[in-house]
């Protein structure tokens, strides 16, 4: 399976778009609006969150996910260190996703 994310962020709001594809090409796409303020980088990091969750309702066991966030991936895998408490925080939720 591939998850492909992706987080904005602006004055009116904030949200989310996911694309899930299966191995044999089904697709689910969703769009997620916010009903709290989130910088860009928070918002990059609800959609990561928000498709593993999708992902483990699905029951997928192979995920390859990927955004367009430097920070988020530079984070996740390792390149980047988490400096402020909430990027550490969600850096943690998603390594606990990861591996429950």
């Amino acid at each position: 399976w591939k998850l492909s994310v992706d987080g904005s962020s602006c004055l009116t709001g904030s949200g989310v778009g996911l694309v899930l594809t299966s191995p044999d090409g089904w697709t689910l796409e969703y769009a997620l609006r916010f009903k709290f303020k989130a910088t860009n980088n928070e918002a990059e990091w609800e959609a990561l969150i928000a498709g593993l969750t999708i992902t483990k309702h699905l029951e997928v066991q192979r995920i390859e996910a990927s955004s367009d966030s430097q920070l988020v991936v530079g984070l996740e895998n390792g390149e980047y260190e988490a400096r402020e408490d909430l990027m550490m925080k969600y850096l943690s939720h998603f390594q606990g996703m990861k591996s429950g």
